[in-house]
C-alpha cells in the first residue's frame, strides 16, 4: 500500500485526512463543504444533517466509529445554536465538552450474561465493579444494571455491602394488582435458595418498600404458599409462616398464587426462584391472554393496549434490590431504551430512601 495510494493511508483514500468520503477537508461528511458539513460556508448545517461538530483530539476530524455516537444529544445542542439565518455558528461554539451529556466512568471489562456471580471479583473492570464502586465510595446515588441478576447481587453485596442486620438482599416489583393500587412482590430473583429468617427479613424490607414508595401507611404481608390454610406448603414455607406470624409487620397468613394480582396483599413473600418464575408467568399470561382477546375481537385494542402497558417491563422499568447500603435497580436482560430510563427513573425515586428500618424491630429467630 503506497502512501498516494490504497484504502487508509495518510493523503488519499476512502478515509484520508486530506480526501475521502469522510476526510477532515472534504467530501460528503467533511468539516469544512459537503452535504453534511458543520462549516458556516456552505452545506446544509447540523440542525438537519446526520453529524454536527464535535470536539475531538483538537481537530473537527470525525472517525469513522464516530457516527451514532452521541449523535442525538450533539444534534439537538445543534439544534438550538444554529442560526438558519445567518448560517452561522454562535460565539460561543464548539463548547468544551458535549453539552448536556452525562459523564461516562470507563468499563474496559463485561461480565456475561451466564454468570451466576461467583466469576465476578475476577473482573474489576467490569461495568458491574465499576458502578458499585462509585455507589460505595459516594460519587453515585444509584446503580441501575441490565446484567446477569446473580453477578448484580453479587457485586453489590461485595462492594456496596448490606445494610445492617441484613441477611441477603432481595429483590421487589410492584405489581400492578385489581384492586387499583400495587403489590410488592419480594423476592423476585435475587436469592434462589434463601433461609426462613431470610423470607423473614423479605417480608420487613417488602413492607418498607411498600411504606416508603407506594405510600401504604400500613402495609400487610402475606407468604406465597400452595394453599391458604395455616401449615400448608413446603418446610420452607411452613418455618417462615412461623417466623412471620412473630415479626413486628403485619401478616395476612398464606395466600395462593390466584391471589398474586387480585390486591389481598401489599407484600407477597416468596423465595428468589419461585418469585421470578411468578414475575415472569404474570408478564406472559397478560400478554397472551390480552392478544386472545384482541384476535377474538372481544375489546377495542387500545383499551388491551392500556392494560397491556400496566404490566409491561418497560413501564415498571426494573427491580429495587433491597437491604443494602445504597440503591441498586436491576433491569431485564432485554431491556431497551425506554426500559433503561424508566430503571433510572425508579432509582432516583430510590436513592436516600430508607427500607430497612424495620429489621431493628424484629425479634430474634428462636
Amino acid at each position: 500500500m503506497t502512501p498516494a495510494n490504497g484504502r487508509g493511508p495518510a493523503t488519499g483514500g476512502r478515509d484520508s485526512a486530506t480526501g475521502g468520503r469522510d476526510s477532515a477537508t472534504g467530501g460528503r461528511d467533511s468539516a469544512t463543504g459537503g452535504r453534511d458539513s458543520g462549516a458556516a460556508t456552505g452545506g446544509r448545517g447540523p440542525a438537519a444533517g446526520r453529524w454536527c461538530w464535535t470536539p475531538w483530539a483538537g481537530t473537527t476530524a470525525r472517525p469513522r466509529w464516530w457516527r451514532g455516537r452521541w449523535r442525538r444529544g450533539a444534534r439537538t445542542a445543534c439544534r438550538s445554536s444554529w442560526s438558519a439565518a445567518s448560517r452561522t455558528w454562535p460565539a460561543s461554539w464548539p463548547p468544551a465538552t458535549p453539552p448536556s451529556e452525562l459523564p461516562i466512568v470507563h468499563a474496559p471489562d463485561a461480565v456475561p450474561m451466564a454468570e451466576r456471580g461467583a466469576g465476578g471479583p475476577a473482573l474489576p473492570g467490569s461495568s458491574l465493579a465499576v458502578g458499585c464502586g462509585l455507589l460505595a465510595r459516594g460519587e453515585g446515588a444509584a446503580f441501575v444494571s441490565a446484567g446477569s441478576t446473580g453477578a448484580v447481587v453479587s457485586q453489590a453485596v461485595r462492594l456496596v455491602g448490606r445494610a445492617e442486620g441484613v441477611l441477603r438482599p432481595a429483590l421487589a416489583i410492584a405489581l400492578p394488582a385489581l384492586s387499583g393500587g400495587a403489590s410488592v412482590l419480594v423476592d423476585a430473583g435475587a436469592t434462589a435458595d434463601p433461609t426462613p429468617e431470610m423470607m423473614a427479613q423479605f417480608a420487613l424490607l417488602g413492607a418498607g418498600y411498600a411504606r416508603a414508595v407506594l405510600g401504604v401507611p400500613d402495609p400487610v404481608a402475606g407468604l406465597l404458599s400452595i394453599g391458604s390454610e395455616p401449615g400448608k406448603g413446603n418446610r420452607l414455607a411452613r418455618r417462615a409462616e412461623e417466623l412471620l406470624r412473630r415479626q413486628p409487620a403485619r401478616f395476612h397468613g398464606n395466600i395462593e398464587g390466584h391471589d398474586v394480582l387480585s390486591g389481598a396483599v401489599d407484600v407477597i413473600v416468596t423465595d428468589g426462584f419461585t418469585g421470578n418464575v411468578v414475575l415472569k408467568n404474570v408478564e406472559g399470561c397478560v400478554r397472551t391472554a390480552l392478544t386472545m382477546v384482541a384476535q377474538a375481537g372481544l375489546a377495542d385494542p387500545a383499551a388491551l393496549a392500556g392494560v397491556a402497558r400496566r404490566y409491561d417491563p418497560q413501564t415498571h422499568g426494573g427491580a429495587a434490590l433491597l437491604g443494602l447500603r445504597g440503591t441498586v435497580v436491576v433491569a431485564h436482560g432485554s431491556s431497551r431504551a425506554a426500559t433503561i430510563a424508566r430503571a433510572c427513573v425508579v432509582a432516583h425515586a430510590l436513592s436516600g430512601v430508607r427500607v430497612d428500618a424495620g429489621l431493628a424491630a424484629a425479634p430474634e429467630p428462636a
